[in-house]
């Protein structure tokens, strides 16, 4: 079969199952995985040569570190430092520890015992930086976590290789090298890598920005190139690619970088996920399915338990902590490397290299099932607290309802009691009332789109209601339902952006206001003032661009659904805007002449 026909192959079965993954709620990962099944050795047998496309398709996991490089600026990789070289090391000790004794209970010699308890000890980068992004939970203090310790597990990568030709009973030229030889040419490399970052790529870059599609290979170039000269040395690309993308992340071509391998990336990881699937052995399976699936269950419950012993030592909490511990639960790719030498070299015996191999494969294939679980059913069994009771609001009869008591509706509630006006104060979120009443505020813990509470805290009765509230799905139902069932009441609305804004338009709400907008005009007035602008000009430049920018978001309004039209008015609204500032500017300028053309005034 020709390399185009696989590649069809492959796309065709990833067009059919990650949609439908996705639509049942299960990830992208699955269905990639699903999808690799289908079509590998397995069942279908379309696709044969499984090592060689899994080799290739490592390349996705080189394009995400890369990616995931650029977004950690040096200073906060050395924020990462505690993490990495604590949390880290100690989950790959603890672990590896058990899992070795486990191992040589099982009648694994010694050395074999440990070179298996410490490769199993690592777990996948792909799958769990996938199953963070697809979560939006890379940021969150459990996500920083599983980076923290993936990232010690790649550099505890080189020496375990090295553990390999130490415990080797006939290490090959090919494989064996000198530990204390590797240590240096893997320094000479790094500080190579830095050499030329520092000194040769924002040239580079700089010289090619112009060429869309030489740019492209540029990046391309920076990415295999770092990953190739980390390879020569023992280290994984995946490891040299993170750090190429650590000295880019400064960059004024960061953001540009991330785009342009992104479609690559992608790409290549979903292959990953693909060969990882193809290369399920389903006739092992059939064959000794308790023993495979009782090994899995040994590896996954071992690693999630230390983990969550450890995300709670490290000051995670049981949520966050379980969070941490199911989703590094798996092997990863680098037991593939680690056990394949080590069955190569005669460390550990085929036949149980083989059977691990296949226990790590299974255990990442449960993974993203583990999950969901762990965020659906598992986390409503165990979290599962009767919800506080909503507040009984007497009758209230105030003049105004103030519905949210952050940051933004606290600053309104306080300009109201300052004057003595009266109001009733709504906050949907149970842990904001008992935080701001310990200040002494009056505020109503309940649901504000129930209509039976806004009629409770008087809403028929009152002149006007505030929607302060940060969520703009609920804001937008409480305007809706005001509008219906009060229209006698004057709603004034805080919108979270311009779409949002639009939004509130349409239901018929004029007194709103965007976020931030007027402290970015107040802030933007400073800064003039701080160029030299007189405190009178910065405030008329100010004034003038809010009355422009707010009536043009009136007739935004009227084309808010057209894309093409949105972007048209915007390009002439800011000629518009141009335009008159220039043509003050000259008016200025005139007046000034004619007054120094007139000369100096006699006085007296």
């Amino acid at each position: 079969m020709s390399s185009l026909e696989q590649v069809a192959i492959f796309l065709a079965a990833a067009t059919l199952c990650v949609p439908l993954f996705n639509r049942l709620g299960l990830g992208s990962v699955l269905g990639y995985l699903a999808a690799g099944l289908i079509i590998g050795p397995s069942v279908l047998g379309l696709i044969t040569n499984v090592d060689q496309i899994l080799h290739f398709a490592e390349i996705g996991v080189v394009l995400l570190m890369f990616v995931i490089g650029l977004e950690l600026q040096p200073a906060r990789l050395w924020v990462l430092r505690g993490p990495i070289f604590g949390l880290g090391a100690a989950q790959v000790l603890i672990t590896g520890s058990l899992l070795s004794l486990a191992a040589w209970q099982f009648g694994m010699a010694p050395g074999a015992a440990i070179l298996i308890g410490l490769s199993l000890a690592l777990s996948s980068t792909a799958f769990v930086l996938q199953l963070l992004g697809e979560r939006k939970q890379l940021g969150t203090r459990h996500g920083k976590a599983s980076f923290a310790i993936l990232l010690f597990q790649d550099l505890a990568f080189v020496p375990m290789l090295a553990l390999v030709n130490l415990l080797a009973e006939a290490p090959t030229d090919e494989i064996a090298s000198n530990p204390i030889t590797e240590l240096f040419m893997i320094l000479a490399a790094v500080v190579l890598l830095l050499v030329i970052g520092h000194y040769m790529l924002r040239p580079l870059f700089r010289a090619v920005a112009s060429l869309s599609d030489i740019f492209t290979g540029a990046a391309l170039l920076v990415v295999l190139g770092a990953g190739i000269l980390m390879e020569h040395v023992g280290v994984s690309m995946a490891m040299g690619a993170f750090i190429a993308g650590v000295m880019l992340a400064d960059s004024e071509y960061r953001h540009e970088l991330e785009v342009t391998i992104e479609p690559f990336k992608a790409l290549l990881l979903g292959l990953f996920f693909l060969a990882v699937g193809m290369s399920i052995q389903v006739q092992a399976l059939v064959d000794a399915p308790m023993t495979i699936l009782g090994l899995v269950l040994g590896l996954m419950l071992i690693k999630t338990t230390v983990l969550l012993v450890l995300g709670r030592i490290s000051g995670l909490d049981w949520h966050r902590a379980r969070r941490l511990a199911v989703v590094l639960s798996q092997g990863g790719e680098f037991a593939f490397v680690i056990l394949g030498a080590s069955t190569l070299l005669g460390v550990v015996p085929q036949a149980q290299g083989n059977t691990l191999i296949l226990v790590v494969t299974v255990s990442m294939v449960l993974t993203p099932l583990l999950v969901n679980f762990n965020e659906g059913p598992l986390a409503r069994l165990l979290e599962k607290t009767p919800p506080p009771q909503y507040d009984e609001i007497e009758e209230a009869e105030n003049p105004v309802i103030l519905v949210g008591f952050g940051r933004f509706g606290q600053i309104i509630g306080r300009i109201l009691a300052l004057r003595g006006i009266h109001f009733t104060a709504l906050e949907s979120s149970a842990s904001q009332v008992d935080f701001v009443r310990r200040f002494g505020n009056q505020v109503y813990y309940g649901d504000p789109t129930r209509l039976e509470l806004l009629r409770s805290a008087g809403a028929d009765k009152a002149k006007l209601i505030i929607i302060a509230m940060d969520d703009s799905d609920a804001a937008l139902k409480l305007a809706e339902l005001c509008k219906k069932h009060f229209p006698n009441l004057a709603i004034f609305a805080r919108a979270r952006n311009r779409q949002h804004a639009h939004l509130l338009m349409n239901i018929g709400v004029t007194g709103l206001i965007r976020d931030t907008f007027l402290s970015s005009l107040d802030l933007a007035q400073q800064v003039l003032v701080a160029l030299g602008d007189s405190r009178e000009t910065a405030a008329d430049t100010v004034t003038r661009f809010r009355e422009h920018d707010e009536k043009n978001l009136v007739r935004q309004h009227a084309i808010q659904h057209d894309e093409h039209m949105l972007i048209q008015n915007s390009l002439e609204a800011a000629e518009d805007l141009r335009r008159l500032f220039e043509a003050d500017s000259r008016s200025e300028a005139a007046v000034r002449e004619s007054v120094e053309a007139a000369g100096p005034t006699e006085s007296g």
